[in-house]
């Protein structure tokens, strides 16, 4: 029996932090898009059960477009089922908006609700999966009222960032410890944008499958889901974690110490770049780093144009520092060396501020971009 868990689409997501306005509605709509290339997915490989793990939506007021696209997917294929639990993003809207919720849509509540699925060709094994939407109200008393049957193969479904203990103050934490020894199989998890699994204990584990697609730099590499693939007669679990993400994103640090004019910076860029597998599917972040000589010249618009050719996005942040030295300014009759000796001589401010200062000084004097400064 295979089932299909996946968690954090964060459909109907802005996206408007790193990308303009026409590619943040390009990449909102690959993202719904990823939906139904997941629902596909499970289709032609004959996955008839999906668990979304919360987070479904991103805001509260869901758009028209993004509910029809969802419950368009959901009852094209009757014969998959879905089982939805909603996370802190999710909002009632969606269902309450339906005038009939499908049948093959099942949801949670905020106290523990099972669904079994009864294996077609094994009349001794099925598989029972519970969840409950966590609050602040059932926090701590959800722990001992789940009780499961040991004979069944169990999944439970939560969202919420796992912990070894509960907290009282926080919904959505999940203590681990409490959810030993209660004949849990496989916890599937939702909150956590990243794949992660580990040992529940001796007979379980739990997973967060990760975002479907990464939105912005806190949400590298690649994304997708897990499929559980259960044996209806040892009843052995094995879950592969599937990359389905359309574009990665990328965060690339590079020294460019020893360099002098753009066309050098750029080709660090490039060298960096080629140690990593991104496309032109992608979206990098570059961070310059090191500390340059004050006469460097460096362009940060030629070089995001130039690889904004080769790239989906691409975002430079120059956080190099220049090598200044006072004594070098003394006598220099220009406007920057005015400027270095009317710093150097200010009593109020301490050392550390003042070369912050010329460096930055220096920077905009040269018609730099200035990123970050004190």
């Amino acid at each position: 029996m295979k089932i299909l868990h996946c968690a954090d689409l964060h459909l109907d997501s802005r996206l408007e932090t790193n990308l303009k306005a026409e590619k943040a509605k390009k990449r909102r709509n690959e993202i719904l898009n990823k939906f139904a290339e997941l629902v596909e997915y499970a289709n032609e490989n004959e996955i008839m059960h999906i668990i979304i793990a919360g987070d479904l939506f991103d805001r509260d007021n869901v758009s028209t477009k993004v509910q029809n696209v969802v419950i368009g997917n959901i009852t094209n294929y009757p014969n998959i089922q879905f089982y939805y639990l909603r996370g802190n993003h999710d909002s009632n809207n969606f269902i309450t908006s339906l005038d009939v919720v499908p049948e093959n849509l099942h949801m949670f509540e905020d106290e523990w609700k099972t669904y079994y699925i009864v294996s077609e060709t094994s009349r001794n094994f099925k598989v029972a999966v519970t969840g409950v939407e966590l609050t602040y109200d059932n926090n701590n008393k959800i722990y001992s009222s789940l009780h499961l049957n040991s004979d069944e193969f169990n999944i439970v479904v939560l969202h919420g960032q796992e912990n070894e203990h509960k907290s009282k103050d926080r919904a959505e934490v999940i203590s681990r410890s409490d959810l030993r020894n209660k004949n849990i199989d496989y916890l599937a998890l939702g909150h956590v944008h990243k794949y992660e699994r580990g040992e529940l204990d001796a007979r379980g584990i739990y997973c967060y499958p990760g975002c479907l697609e990464g939105r912005g730099f806190d949400e590298l590499g690649v994304h997708g889901f897990v499929v559980l693939d259960i044996n209806e007669d040892t009843k052995e679990l094995r879950d592969d974690f599937i990359a389905f993400s359309t574009r990665c994103l990328y965060e690339v640090a590079v020294d460019i110490s020893e360099c002098m004019t753009t066309i050098e910076v750029l080709e660090k860029i490039n060298a960096e770049l080629s140690q990593i597998e991104c496309t032109k599917e992608d979206m990098i972040k570059i961070i310059l780093t090191g500390e340059v000589d004050v006469n460097i010249e460096k362009s940060i618009s030629y070089m995001t144009t130039n690889l904004e050719q080769r790239f989906f996005f691409v975002k430079i942040y120059d956080e190099s520092t220049l090598a200044v030295d006072v004594k070098d300014y003394s006598g220099d009759v220009s406007l920057k060396g005015e400027f270095v000796r009317l710093v150097s001589g200010l009593e109020d401010i301490d050392e550390e501020k003042k070369a912050a200062i010329i460096r930055c000084g220096i920077k905009a004097l040269d018609g730099e971009e200035i990123n970050k400064c004190i």
